[in-house]
């Protein structure tokens, strides 16, 4: 079997309000408790693990999703509609505006722990 990435632990605030952040603005769903994470998972089978932890313990990461064009849209659609922020780039400039990176769109937005939240349509070097 080739390596596979099937879950990571996302340090949080508080899990239930990141964890349905995460998943309100993807349209995915989240999972039943199991211990002290609260599981979002992918398309690919990837799950995320939300975890509460104290805030000083929180180093911010980054995490990047690759969905469809049609997923875009709405993603977009979502993130608008909860006024969260977003931004072509990582640095956090020029508010409101997508890149267009390797011929897809794409944007970053902060989750409510102030982890760097990525979507695109294209891989990097696509």
């Amino acid at each position: 079997m080739p390596v596979q990435l099937n879950h990571t632990i996302v340090a949080s605030r508080d899990r239930q309000e990141s964890a349905e952040f995460l998943a309100y603005i993807l349209g995915l769903s989240v999972g039943a408790p199991f211990g002290p994470f609260l599981p979002v998972v992918t398309s690919n089978a990837v799950t995320l693990d939300f975890a509460t932890v104290p805030e000083d313990q929180i180093v911010p990461q980054h995490y990047a999703f690759l969905v469809s064009e049609e997923e875009f849209d709405g993603i977009l659609d979502r993130v608008t509609l909860s006024r969260v922020d977003y931004y072509p780039d990582p640095q956090l400039s020029r508010a409101g505006q997508i890149n267009r990176n390797d011929g897809g769109r794409g944007f970053y937005f902060l989750d409510p722990s102030g982890h760097g939240m990525e979507v695109i349509t294209r891989p990097y070097g696509g």
